[in-house]
């Protein structure tokens, strides 16, 4: 991940690690790179997470997640607190910076599954059940409508709640409860067919 260029800070400023984003975001407008590198630790991982599940291609992710926080310290000089949280307008940038490229693929992409905790104990079966249903939710997820992935992902994996989620999709929150109800029903209608294929009926 490339980082801003250095350049001088002003004398007398030090970077806080427990400085707000706001406040990090104004030191690096006034010359200071550690404010940068601070709030790439804190959102880098996440703003790549997001991307990775949208589209699927971690290096495509890595692409898009280096283009949003290029984007974030050239607005930088320019940033108003009020105006929106750090993060919220991260996951802004990254959703219509996937948006663009799934649209430019010509199809939907499937959901990078993170989530498969290793487990020595765990026999071979219930080892090929886990896959099958990590691949039957990613294809499943790829098949729903890109508002109603998107809304799903930022709740149910990234773990938003929907002010934050309406403010990154630049929607209402009835909408967003509107679209995550819809794409767990979605969700839910492709998968029944196969659910005792998946072994769901012997949970």
């Amino acid at each position: 991940m490339d980082m801003p260029k250095d350049h001088a800070a002003p004398a007398g400023t030090e970077t806080q690690p427990e400085a707000p984003d706001a406040a990090l975001m104004a030191l690096y407008s006034n010359g200071d790179p550690g404010a940068a590198r601070l709030l790439t630790v804190r959102h880098l991982p996440r703003v790549l997470a997001f991307a990775t599940r949208m589209l699927g291609d971690r290096a495509e992710a890595e692409d898009v997640a280096q283009e949003a926080m290029m984007r974030l310290w050239r607005i930088a000089p320019e940033w108003k607190p009020e105006a929106a949280k750090v993060s919220t307008w991260l996951y802004r940038v990254t959703a219509n910076l996937c948006t663009d490229r799934l649209r430019r693929r010509g199809r939907a992409a499937g959901l990078d599954d993170t989530s498969e905790p290793a487990d020595g104990a765990a026999g071979v079966e219930a080892g090929l059940i886990a896959a099958d249903r990590a691949d039957a939710l990613r294809q499943a997820l790829a098949e729903l409508p890109e508002r109603q992935r998107q809304a799903v992902i930022l709740r149910h994996i990234e773990g938003l709640d929907n002010p934050a989620i309406a403010e990154a999709m630049d929607t209402g929150i009835e909408a967003v409860e509107s679209l995550i109800a819809r794409g767990k029903r979605g969700l839910m209608a492709r998968l029944a067919p196969r659910r005792s294929e998946l072994g769901y009926d012997d949970d």
